[in-house]
């Protein structure tokens, strides 16, 4: 027998091998998997089964699914569930970012400590900021949807003045903020959205009653105290300051440190109030050609 017969033949029984056994596979042994797994459906009775009953429990209880997820998610606060550490992180992010240049905060995470029902993550939270910016992120966060709570809390005045003089009467402040989270995915929902964090306008009350520090005459307006009153006109008074600059202001009208309150024509007199860091001035200006005739007349 020649070499190619024999390779033909050998050819031949592989495919009769592999077609033995793909028959005894899937006419015997599949076959058998097969009825043992129709058998095991016969058993369970699914045929039994009212789809349609199932498929109005299922709308049901979607339905009561999302009348609990609104009743969650209307709530004012809630402790969410699965909360990660940096989430703190991007809050105080998203609220601190329209804060003052001389505003900053910083985080530190401490620890997370375990309570019955729910976890809290705490972080040091410091730094210095102007009273608006403070009492926004203070606000913010007693107020933020997902419960946040401030203890240990210490603050203290701080005071920066800027190259030109300008003073900035900041808060410098240090915290402990406890972020909740839950263990119990049951009360978990979906489709909540942030509490209003944006608060009503306070009075700083660390803003000093008496300052040191008198900003300065940035905007080149009248200095009352080296001014002279030059003339009165209908409505309106023309000073002239120890520069020279020359000014005509009505009633009104800003002044360095104050505002011109009053003109008297009978008098020939201006008066102004002066806010000199907390203290409360009332100054009056007079004519200079009044003046030296009052200063003759009296020799």
């Amino acid at each position: 027998m020649s070499t190619k017969i024999k390779n033909t033949v050998i050819v031949a029984v592989i495919l009769v091998g592999i077609v033995l056994s793909a028959g005894f596979y899937s006419f015997i042994y599949q076959k058998g998997k097969i009825n043992q797994k129709k058998q095991q459906l016969k058993d369970l009775k699914l045929y039994q089964l009212d789809t349609d009953a199932l498929n109005q429990q299922l709308a049901f209880l979607k339905k009561r699914v999302a009348q609990l997820d609104s009743i969650l998610a209307n709530r004012k606060y809630n402790v969410p569930f699965g909360l990660s550490q940096a989430s703190f992180y991007d809050f105080v992010n998203q609220v601190s970012f329209s804060f003052s240049p001389f505003s900053f905060v910083n985080i530190e995470y401490k620890d997370e400590s375990t309570g019955t029902n729910f976890n809290m993550y705490n972080y040091n939270v410091s730094g210095t900021a102007e009273y608006e910016d403070f009492f926004h992120l203070i606000y913010a966060i007693e107020e933020s949807k997902q419960l946040k709570k401030i203890s240990e809390v210490e603050l203290s005045n701080n005071v920066k003045i800027e190259t030109d003089g300008t003073p900035h009467y900041l808060v410098a402040f240090k915290f402990l903020a406890k972020v909740y989270q839950s263990k119990d995915e049951r009360f978990a929902f979906k489709g909540s959205s942030e509490n209003l964090l944006n608060p009503n306008p306070a009075y700083d009350i660390f803003y000093p009653l008496i300052r040191n520090e008198i900003p300065p005459n940035k905007d080149g307006l009248l200095d009352v105290q080296s001014a002279q009153l030059l003339a009165l006109i209908p409505d309106g008074a023309f000073f002239a300051d120890a520069s020279g600059n020359t000014y005509l202001l009505w009633e009104g009208d800003k002044v360095y440190l104050g505002y011109l309150t009053n003109i008297n024509y009978q008098n020939n007199e201006v008066h102004f109030v002066l806010n000199k860091g907390g203290i409360i001035e009332n100054v009056s200006l007079k004519m200079q050609k009044q003046t030296k005739e009052n200063k003759a007349a009296g020799k």
